[in-house]
């Protein structure tokens, strides 16, 4: 999940510029303050991933105040993660420590979540993450302090198998990693299922490299691209992020490749056609995503709001719906408890309450399972898109 510089740069500037409305009013001093955190990527090849998301809970926030029937004033704190693993602990821990923080919106990546979540747990501050979905984060858990707006790894990797195994008809398939604790996990749900499907599947990985943060070299994707084509693979789905993909793909490209070839949304990325040399490779390539509920993202009036807030096109937004519709669950949540007796119980009781409240959101109606997930089976919930004209797809052409 990753970058688009100069849409990267307008959308920063704005969310600073844009000032939240609907807090002057003569009462609003004498208001409590309290603060929902977002999480994620706001800097790094991931970030566009971040300020998506960011637009959309900023959004909330800003409606909420402006209505002036609340009866405590918000803001939003930021904590970059860059999508990080490694760097989301201390972000965690600098947001539990912030003032009058009652929630995260977030943390957006499935690593960073995971490395952040025993910080956020022992605290009993929700997390509502817009995009997180590696299974593991929910598997064997009840009544956990994390829930997401998506369809975790468990339904989305079934919907991409489905797709090339049943949709496209493929009978032999690779399925390539790249280590990560989102990548390697979508890889081997959608090799299960695909495997389940009565195709016949090679595993392999291919650690992520230096251009993705990681430390194995950018050479390693000419080698694999030459043993694919030597193979006669029809079919590539690729688990990881945007940021090796396309070295994968210029690879495959450059060795003759001519197969199908997949990603799931951790592709879902403009950054996909910096990082893909030539970028002609990304034509025809298909990516999944878990934004196909009722509004995969923000329509009519809000669109336009979003658009004047953060200066990205809600169309190509991905995620910024789920971000919105988690930010305005905290605040229902809010409103339904009481706002007494020191943070730790507030924490504490609004994690309860996220668990017991059903909202009825842009993304459809929303209530979270005890262990986090979505009520529901996901059925339709996942969006596959082709790319054409090197660009990121805005209309799906199938959900499965």
């Amino acid at each position: 999940m990753n970058k688009t510089v100069a849409a990267l740069a307008t959308g920063a500037l704005l969310l600073v510029a844009v000032p939240v409305t609907g807090l002057a009013s003569a009462g609003a001093a004498a208001k409590p303050v309290y603060v929902i955190g977002y999480e994620g990527p706001l800097s790094g090849s991931a970030s566009q991933y971040g300020l998506n998301e960011l637009g959309g809970a900023q959004l909330a926030v800003n409606v909420a105040n402006a209505s002036g029937k609340l009866p405590f004033t918000l803001k939003i704190a930021k904590f970059d993660d860059q999508g990080s693993g490694t760097l989301s602990p201390a972000q965690a821990q600098a947001a539990i420590a912030t003032k009058n923080l009652v929630a995260i919106v977030g943390p957006a990546f499935s690593g960073a979540t995971h490395a952040a979540a025993p910080f956020y747990s022992a605290a009993n501050v929700a997390m509502v993450s817009p995009s997180a979905t590696a299974a593991a984060l929910a598997t064997g858990i009840s009544n956990n302090n994390f829930m997401r707006l998506v369809y975790g790894d468990d339904v989305q990797g079934k919907a991409d198998a489905d797709f090339l195994t049943k949709t496209k008809g493929i009978t032999s398939l690779a399925v390539i990693d790249d280590g990560s604790f989102y990548g390697a996990g979508v890889a081997q749900i959608v090799a299960q299922d695909a495997t389940a499907n009565g195709a016949t599947v090679k595993t392999s990985s291919l650690p992520q490299s230096s251009n993705c943060g990681g430390i194995a070299s950018t050479t390693q994707y000419a080698p694999a691209a030459t043993a694919l084509v030597a193979a006669k693979t029809p079919a590539v789905f690729y688990g990881g992020y945007a940021c090796d993909f396309g070295l994968l793909l210029g690879a495959l490209k450059s060795a003759g490749y001519t197969g199908i070839i997949m990603s799931g949304d951790g592709s879902y990325d403009a950054a996909l056609f910096t990082e893909t040399t030539p970028v002609s490779a990304t034509n025809g390539v298909y990516l999944s995503a878990a934004n196909a509920g009722s509004a995969a993202n923000l329509t009519g009036a809000l669109a336009a709001q979003y658009k004047a807030l953060t200066g990205i096109a809600p169309a190509s937004a991905l995620y910024d719906a789920q971000a919105f519709d988690a930010a305005n669950m905290i605040i229902q949540s809010m409103l339904k408890i009481k706002l007494a007796g020191g943070l730790p119980l507030i924490r504490y009781n609004l994690k309860n309450e996220l668990h017991a409240i059903t909202y009825k959101g842009v993304t459809g109606t929303i209530h979270f399972q005890s262990n986090g997930n979505l009520t529901g089976t996901g059925k339709g919930s996942i969006a596959i898109y082709q790319v054409t004209n090197a660009a990121l797809p805005t209309t799906a052409i199938a959900s499965n």
